[in-house]
């Protein structure tokens, strides 16, 4: 049967990142492809006594509808934390619960970008926010990236050229997929161009908490007096990525049209998960959890990197992030990351092309992406060094 499929997604092809999934499901693969915590680190004991209590006592709310906003404790309980942690919310934001940071991307986008308008994103970037932005008819345009971030002089550049620009996205805490940092001056540079362009900041924060060295940095969202920042977190990478629960937090207004979208998309978050979450941030210390992820993380991060340095040549560079799941590596110029990654998992190791995140999916990127947090250290060792002689043979 021939369907004839809308205009908005008859162009968008699959992530990469999913498709890859079905690649490491081979148990011979190395896998340095994820985009997940470890699941050593969920609070499984934790979480299944707070289920059995909800079974036990809620089990009626639990299962049954719930507001779209979200259960309203832990909506409480998350601007509390938002406010008492990160300075984040001021008395014109709302927080509703969202399913996942993915769900505040699209709402986002289908409340503020029309067909042609353009989003100005980071580039590289991470793919589940681009393929929301194209699937609305956004022109995305790549601003470049070093090691301090998004640049923000090209950014004033393209917000004086664009004058359909309605959107800046960026991930400022231990990007995806480059793993680094948006300095401090940068974060101001980006909240100072969106007042002064007229333009809103998606702040997407899945990421922050983890940090393993370095200054904790404020969030864009933080510096906020005129409502131009949505802010958007997780507890996908903190507590476990299949609960499905995120936060958005955005000048009330706007977020009364993001809760009509959300209503049309799944009626409300999961409410069971919603609950269970607010159960676990009551009864237990988050803050030593994420600490605890934090010093196994730490661990995998600098050994991946020790192993980079002993086994990669002297032509590949790597980014040394200070905190997140991923680095980003760059082979030198005429490589193809796609070629590598290709060349690389027939010998036993998947990584991710740098292709897959680039804003015009350039085929001559020639980059890769790595995960530290979801193999083994003995995977890590291994597949490092078979990365390292793939990368010889490639090269020559």
């Amino acid at each position: 049967m021939d369907i004839k499929l809308s205009d908005r997604m008859s162009g968008l092809n699959p992530s990469a990142i999913r498709e890859m999934f079905k690649v490491v499901q081979n148990p011979d693969i190395i896998s340095f492809a994820a985009g997940s915590p470890s699941a050593a680190e969920f609070p499984v004991p934790e979480l299944k006594a707070a289920a059995l209590e909800i079974f036990d006592r809620e089990a009626v709310p639990a299962l049954q509808y719930g507001i779209t906003e979200g259960y309203a404790p832990l909506r409480r309980r998350l601007t509390e934390r938002l406010s008492e942690k990160f300075g984040i919310g001021r008395p014109f934001d709302d927080l509703i619960v969202v399913s996942g940071g993915q769900q505040c991307i699209d709402l986002s986008a289908k409340c503020l970008v029309n067909e042609g308008d353009a989003v100005l994103s980071e580039n590289p970037s991470f793919i589940g926010g681009l393929n929301t932005f194209r699937s609305f008819g956004a022109r995305l345009v790549g601003i470049p990236m070093d090691g301090d971030g998004m640049d923000t002089d090209a950014l004033e550049e393209a917000l004086k050229r664009e004058k359909k620009a309605k959107l800046i996205y960026t991930i400022p805490d231990f990007q995806n997929p480059m793993g680094v940092t948006m300095s401090l001056p940068r974060r101001r540079k980006v909240y100072e161009l969106a007042v002064k362009y007229g333009v809103m900041v998606l702040e997407d924060a899945p990421y922050t908490e983890l940090r393993y060295s370095g200054e904790p940095l404020p969030a864009i969202k933080s510096f906020d007096e005129t409502g131009h920042v949505i802010y958007s977190g997780s507890m996908s990478k903190v507590i476990a990525p299949g609960i499905r629960i995120g936060f958005a937090v955005a000048q009330k207004d706007l977020m009364a049209k993001m809760i009509v979208a959300k209503q049309g998309e799944d009626v409300h978050t999961n409410q069971f998960f919603q609950i269970l979450v607010d159960r676990y941030l009551e009864e237990n210390d988050f803050d030593a959890h994420i600490k605890n992820c934090c010093g196994h993380y730490r661990e995998k991060r600098d050994l991946m990197l020790r192993c980079m340095e002993e086994n990669f040549p002297s032509g590949v560079a790597f980014t040394r992030p200070q905190g997140g799941i991923f680095l980003w590596c760059t082979l030198p110029e005429g490589y193809s990351g796609k070629e590598f990654c290709s060349f690389a998992v027939e010998r036993g190791v998947a990584a991710v092309p740098g292709a897959t995140f680039d804003t015009q999916s350039d085929p001559k990127n020639r980059c890769f992406r790595l995960n530290f947090t979801v193999p083994s250290h003995e995977q890590i060792k291994k597949g490092v060094g078979i990365l390292g002689d793939c990368l010889r043979d490639y090269l020559k």
